[in-house]
């Protein structure tokens, strides 16, 4: 039953995959860039874990064993004072040993710690508005592959009528050779000619093949048939991804500049050290028995680093240049996006006046064709001037249809220049 449903639903897929919009979709999911963003998140996710780590206290451990050229020790005179009254005096010794931890904590930090937490979110929302950046180009991709398909997909079915065609009129022509009222050269003539055009068929289906089989590749799923897209207007200008890439990058020079501010800020953090060893803190002590003791030290520390203010000003610098390259990024990007919005427009207008005169070609050839061909009926004119009204009545049909397959391409890449879903 379950393999019953899988067979279902990927037969599901690939039928609703044979619009523009759903191949386009079936090919941002295909596409390894996809996995991209789940990279992207655990990334960010675990480097703003470790940030956050900052306000856990901070343990170390050290051990350390010295030997001095010399150590405190009472004057000569007070050693000899002590000796005549019994007391051993002689100050530490020259090898020392320590064994300790080290624990601090962060009270206070300026904001330090929450300015890298965005900072490293920014950085990932960046990474992530450039992945889509490069995912929206998968769709141009799509548009070529498939409008190619179906451009193929119009000459074949040409193709197929016109061999159906010159096939109506060879078999006339072979009952008019039984007859006696044609000649036979102009059945072989007619034949030749539509053998001809069989066989350009078989250069159409295999370059339709290669194609269907690039597109499903692309795509994910097996794609056969493609539906033509209907002609529709415009009705808005979208956002394109460059665009927000470049809003995201605003936001992290905003979130640099936080930081900044939080670098001069003074710090509040407490601390607690204990050691095992020789000395310790009663040195006294220390210099009449010489043995390892237990020491431990409490105590809070405010410290104010004012050498960030060295290089403020330089810093809140780099960030503006950084926002004005950025921004004319942006205005090159809409002046050369608005230059083919331009030349798309103008293509499409093209497109449409060359439309509204193939019907009328098409009816012209068309009426040329039957007229022809009657003539032939009566023996007013040879095979070869009807073969030739036959291909010029085809060249319309095939004109008209590269045209209105043109006229698509461009109003959807002029979708994806716009951004118009």
């Amino acid at each position: 039953m379950r393999h019953c449903l899988l067979i279902l639903a990927v037969l599901s897929l690939a039928v609703q995959a044979q619009t523009l919009e759903q191949c386009q979709q079936a090919a941002e999911r295909n596409y390894p860039l996809i996995r991209q963003y789940g990279l992207i998140e655990k990334t960010t996710a675990l480097t703003v874990a470790n940030i956050q780590k900052g306000w856990l206290p901070q343990v170390s451990a050290m051990a350390q064993a010295t030997l001095q050229s010399d150590v405190t020790a009472f004057p000569d005179e007070m050693q000899q004072m002590y000796r005549q009254m019994g007391i051993n005096m002689e100050g530490l010794k020259k090898d020392q040993y320590r064994v300790g931890i080290d624990v601090q904590q962060t009270v206070y930090d300026g904001g330090a710690i929450s300015s890298q937490k965005e900072i490293a979110r920014m950085q990932g929302e960046v990474l992530a508005a450039q992945n889509d950046v490069n995912l929206y180009a998968v769709r141009q991709r799509v548009n070529e592959m498939y409008f190619g398909l179906l451009l193929i997909d119009e000459q074949i079915k040409l193709n197929q009528d016109l061999q159906t065609l010159f096939q109506s009129n060879e078999d006339k022509l072979a009952k008019w050779v039984k007859g006696g009222t044609a000649a036979e050269s102009d059945y072989k003539s007619m034949k030749a000619e539509r053998l001809n055009v069989s066989q350009q068929i078989t250069s159409l289906q295999a370059g339709r093949t290669a194609l269907a089989r690039m597109l499903s590749t692309f795509c994910g799923i097996e794609i056969n048939e493609v539906t033509k897209p209907v002609d529709v207007a415009l009705d808005g200008i979208g956002v394109r991804p460059e665009l927000n890439a470049i809003d995201t990058q605003l936001r992290l020079a905003d979130a640099q500049e936080k930081a900044l501010n939080a670098a001069i800020l003074p710090k509040l953090g407490v601390f607690a050290q204990g050691f095992y060893g020789y000395p310790g803190y009663n040195m006294f002590e220390d210099m009449m028995r010489h043995h390892w003791s237990l020491n431990g030290m409490v105590g809070a520390r405010l410290t104010w680093n004012i050498g960030a203010l060295y290089t403020r000003k330089n810093d809140k610098a780099k960030i503006q240049l950084q926002r004005e390259s950025l921004e004319t990024s942006r205005d090159v990007f809409l002046f050369n996006n608005n230059l083919e919005q331009i030349q798309q427009n103008e293509t499409i207008a093209k497109y449409r006046k060359l439309m509204a005169d193939d019907e009328e070609i098409i009816s012209l050839r068309t009426s040329v064709r039957k007229a022809a061909e009657s003539k032939l009926a009566h023996g007013i004119i040879d095979v070869n001037d009807m073969v030739k009204a036959i291909n010029s009545e085809n060249a319309a049909l095939v004109q008209r249809s590269m045209h209105e397959i043109e006229l698509l391409r461009e109003i959807y890449n002029l979708r994806y220049t716009t951004n118009n879903q």
